[in-house]
């Protein structure tokens, strides 16, 4: 399939970086979307385009909040850990184990790290969670802990929820205070549960939203052709400050995410620097790896 982008600029534009070309796809021709199946379907539309007027038909601005997601299970920690340490299932079992059992760490002996690791179940416990909201205000501030603690709930009705999901046994044991008692696979395991666990019950990140739709068209009372860009950029961190999850390579990334647009209001017209009529492939699902064979 074909798409069709163009680089447009503000005419107004008095060089601040944010007054930069930016590109906006073609969405819709004549009121219905657009799809093009070959490069025979685009051509006829890009002549058209090049001697068309543009202008901003309409700017909607907002806000959306991303949530942490839940502490570990026995099946999301398997699939973090390979996604972010490359360890198999069976790895991450074997250091789970060790830190469950207990580490020796200095003159207070053999201490359990972790909670029990096998487990489908995402809930903690008040008492961890109100730890959590202990710490996280004293290390980040008020504003990064939410009102009420979170919940989390399994999806799956066949669970066995008589375990706590998989968390530190106390947030005040920081991972760089446990270098010097940790294996490398067991510091890097328990930093990846306790950055999960104390994440988890942290605000949701902020982000500002744009949409910008942009009509073109050869006069100034016929503009058929509409193109679209959209972008977010970070208003407040919650627990992106501490942990951002790992993706599997078939799950799609936000595009719009960090995208800056400029500072445009409906009515301004644009110049077109450029149009960009582009091929592409459907993909086949990319292969197993070890976290979406277990996902």
């Amino acid at each position: 399939y074909w798409t069709l982008d163009a680089q447009l600029k503000k005419q107004s534009s008095n060089g601040n970086q944010s007054d930069r070309p930016f590109s906006a796809r073609l969405v819709r021709y004549q009121g219905k979307d657009v799809q093009f199946g070959n490069e025979g379907d685009v051509k006829p539309h890009l002549a058209i385009l090049e001697k068309s007027l543009y202008d901003v038909a309409d700017v909607k601005r907002g806000t959306r909040q991303r949530k942490p997601s839940a502490p570990f299970t026995t099946s999301t920690l398997q699939q973090e850990a390979s996604r972010r340490l490359g360890f198999n299932a069976r790895r991450t079992m074997a250091v789970a184990q060790q830190l469950y059992e207990g580490i020796e760490i200095g003159k207070g002996g053999s201490v359990g790290l972790i909670t029990y690791m096998r487990t489908d179940s995402p809930q903690v416990s008040t008492q961890a969670q109100g730890e959590a909201q202990e710490y996280i205000g004293q290390r980040f501030g008020k504003d990064f802990h939410p009102e009420k603690p979170p919940k989390y709930q399994t999806r799956a009705k066949s669970a066995q929820e008589a375990h706590e999901a998989i968390r530190p046994t106390s947030v005040f044991r920081e991972p760089d205070q446990l270098k010097a008692f940790l294996s490398r696979d067991q510091l890097r395991l328990y930093t990846l549960v306790w950055q999960r666990f104390v994440a988890s019950q942290m605000s949701n990140a902020i982000y500002d939203t744009l949409r910008i739709d942009i009509e073109a068209g050869l006069t100034t009372k016929d503009k058929p052709y509409v193109f679209r860009v959209s972008g977010s950029t970070i208003k407040f961190m919650g627990f992106l400050a501490l942990y951002e999850d790992a993706h599997d390579e078939d799950i799609a990334t936000d595009e719009d995410e960090g995208r800056i647009l400029p500072d445009i209001k409906a009515g301004e017209l644009l110049d077109l620097m450029k149009l960009f009529p582009e091929q592409h492939f459907t993909q086949p699902p990319p292969r197993y790896t070890e976290a979406s064979l277990v996902r």
